[in-house]
């Protein structure tokens, strides 16, 4: 077994090397949530918190790590016998992004259980973990169905396993730990909401700092054993404060007043549901316990706010999470109460503040900023208008970017047929979940039991098999694996028209709202994008296919406008985008939004060349659809031609909004243009 680098010797994070602390202290309050870009210790400081945890005593040979003091009562290894216990290291069990739901929770032996009539279960990670710590890295690239199960089972301490009938229940009480890079992707907030705790972690740029980490990590590379050994003290200091913590947690005193300015902080924040309020005071509870105090202070309550607080005022997947401090202090200040045992006085003055990040506001990280991004981005009038100076040009041919308009729900575009690809909530796709359409032979491990079909099978062998009771005699032939049918993910990729004719300002800025508002349905949907826009004598791929929606957001605002239109480029453009994907993610089934006015401009034959490429997309049946951004009285048709060429169809600007008098779902079609 590889030795974990130490905790003590990771430099800086102090805000995530805290919330982790605290949760080590009492896992009630829910886990932690790390965000924050690649190569900062996220991983290292959850792997090596392993080895600060308590050793845990357990119930010899019971597979779901029973306490011997009080052991689970519907344990299925149960009842447990008095005596016989054993001692061991706590658990750190990690979930692969790609572990199937049976893994995850355990699976029955379905065979068994029709055959034999017994509960025979092989437990999955959740039993593993109990008592321990779940790891789960890049969790936001997780199916979201397995998010819910390992949320609910944080939630509720237990799992619950239940097919056909047979139910199986175990306790799994587990330290939830979740990494993800945003870049990679969104949690959604309803998710992010069931962590108890979120961190931002960022490589520092104190020069000093980054030379101390790379030493360290260094030394630790070339003898990992030696390396662990100059810092057992410390560990070993930590290891005990922990401990010491736990046992002086029951005591910690939360009065009134704390409890006033908790409720008073959640509400002058405007988070939802009462969760935020009941995790900062388990987490403030936690924080006094860490500094050996057994009433909970003011300053307990701040930083449990800093925690608890960000990740939960994220009202679309577009906003940073972030708190505003003034307004927390001053929240803080109004609602402070003198139940405080003596808030002017030292704490524990004697307590070494060197083992842990507790000091004073040692684990707040900073807020990003809420305001504006400046006003140089706000969309202006053109010249002439209210006597307002025109945009000062980024560049020839080009006026610098405007802000998108208000987002708006809009209609459901699906691709037509029936898919495999990743589970979302946009196309129809054979899916693990969903309604059930049918059975068939199971192909490797059985998950999902047909039992009609399966006794279907089984019944015309009965005589053969010897059958004398009444138990069916079922044998591996006979299981169907029942087929489901739910919805898939798309890649979604938007082919965005920046030319000259795009320019009017209020135009661009209806465009880039109608985008924005697709890419909000894209992350309701979970979906991958990606952006390619094309202006002036070409195309660039703003965005490669991903699964951050924001990262398509923030590209779309920066976009500015001018030049020529080379549709033709842009479609070829991307069509290389798709070729590409398609071998990287043959599954997952795309559809191609070209936002356009459908003008062709710039270069030989220009809209011959539209024309050739849009064919590409018709020959390969990909689902395209065309949103028209054409306005005035006068209107040519291009963007319906060019739908025409696609093989998909064309909705104006207004048709797009859910709310519009067409307001019908419409399935975008892939070879042909025919009615939802």
């Amino acid at each position: 077994m590889s030795t974990p680098y130490p905790f003590t010797a990771l430099v800086g994070q102090d805000s995530l090397r805290l919330a982790l602390l605290i949760n080590a202290v009492s896992p009630a309050v829910g886990g932690v949530l790390v965000r924050g870009e690649k190569g900062t210790a996220k991983s290292t400081a959850v792997r090596a918190l392993s080895a600060l945890v308590p050793e845990v005593d357990v119930v010899s040979e019971c597979r779901f790590s029973c306490d011997p003091g009080a052991p689970d009562p519907g344990c299925p290894d149960g009842p447990h016998e008095p005596g016989g216990f054993a001692t061991r290291p706590a658990r750190m069990v990690e979930l692969p992004v790609g572990a199937s739901e049976d893994r995850l929770v355990g699976a029955l032996d379905i065979e068994r259980a029709l055959s034999e009539g017994v509960k025979a279960f092989e437990p999955g990670l959740l039993a593993d973990a109990h008592r321990g710590i779940l790891y789960v890295d890049e969790v936001n690239l997780l199916h979201d169905h397995l998010v819910d199960l390992l949320l609910d089972a944080a939630a509720m301490g237990a799992s619950y396993v239940e097919r056909e009938g047979v139910s199986v229940r175990h306790a799994a009480r587990f330290l939830l730990v979740g990494t993800m890079n945003p870049e990679e992707g969104e949690l959604r907030p309803q998710l992010l909401d069931r962590f108890g705790l979120t961190v931002e972690v960022a490589a520092s740029r104190e020069p000093d700092q980054r030379v101390e980490v790379v030493k360290r990590r260094l030394a630790y590379d070339a003898d990992p054993a030696g390396f662990a050994a100059r810092w057992a003290d410390e560990e070993a200091a930590v290891r005990a404060r922990i401990a010491a913590a736990r046992k002086l947690l029951p005591s910690v005193r939360l009065g009134d007043a704390a409890l006033r300015q908790i409720a008073a902080t959640c509400a002058a924040f405007e988070v939802d549901g009462m969760r935020a309020d009941i995790v900062m005071a388990r987490t403030a509870t936690a924080l006094a316990a860490w500094a050996g105090r057994t009433d909970v202070l003011a300053e307990d309550v701040r930083q449990a706010a800093l925690l608890a607080l960000p990740h939960r005022r994220r009202r679309n997947p577009f906003d940073a999470p972030g708190l505003d401090e003034d307004k927390l202090d001053e929240t803080l200040e109004e609602f402070s109460g003198d139940d405080d045992p003596d808030p002017d006085s030292d704490p524990d003055p004697d307590s070494d503040p060197d083992p842990g990040p507790d000091g004073p506001g040692g684990g707040g990280q900073p807020a990003p900023d809420e305001g504006p991004q400046g006003d140089d981005s706000e969309a202006r009038p053109e010249a002439g208008e209210g006597g307002q100076p025109q945009p000062q040009p980024s560049g020839a041919g080009e006026q610098s970017a405007v802000r998108a308009a208000e987002p708006f729900r809009t209609k459901v575009l699906s691709v037509p047929g029936l898919g495999e690809g990743a589970a979302g909530r946009r196309s129809r796709a054979r899916t693990e979940h969903g309604r059930t359409t049918g059975a068939r032979r199971p192909r490797g491990t059985l998950t999902k039991l047909h039992l009609a079909a399966t006794v279907q099978a089984a019944a015309p062998h009965q005589r053969a098999r010897g059958r004398s009771g009444p138990g069916l005699v079922v044998r591996r032939d006979d299981l169907r694996q029942a087929t489901r049918e739910g919805r898939e993910g798309n890649l979604v990729l938007f082919v965005v028209d920046a030319s000259g004719s795009m320019a009017a300002r209020q135009r661009m800025s209806a465009v880039k709202g109608a985008v924005l508002s697709l890419l909000l349905d894209a992350y309701q949907r979970r979906d991958k994008v990606g952006l390619v826009t094309f202006r002036g004598s070409g195309a660039d791929v703003a965005l490669p296919p991903t699964s951050s929606v924001d990262a398509a957001a923030a590209r779309l605002e920066s976009l500015p406008t001018g030049g020529r239109t080379p549709l033709g480029a842009g479609l070829l453009r991307a069509h290389d985008v798709l070729r590409v994907e398609r071998l990287r993610d043959p599954a997952r089934r795309p559809l191609v939004v070209v936002v356009t006015d459908g003008r062709a401009t710039g270069g030989p034959e220009p809209v011959a060349l539209a024309g050739r490429a849009a064919r590409l997309f018709a020959a390969e049946g990909v689902a395209s659809v065309v949103v028209d951004c054409e306005s005035g009285p006068v209107r040519l048709g291009l963007a319906g031609q060019l739908a025409g060429e696609l093989g998909g169809t064309a909705v104006t600007l207004d048709e797009l909004r859910a709310d519009s008098i067409a307001g019908l779902v419409r399935d975008v079609q892939g070879t042909s243009r025919r009615a939802a």
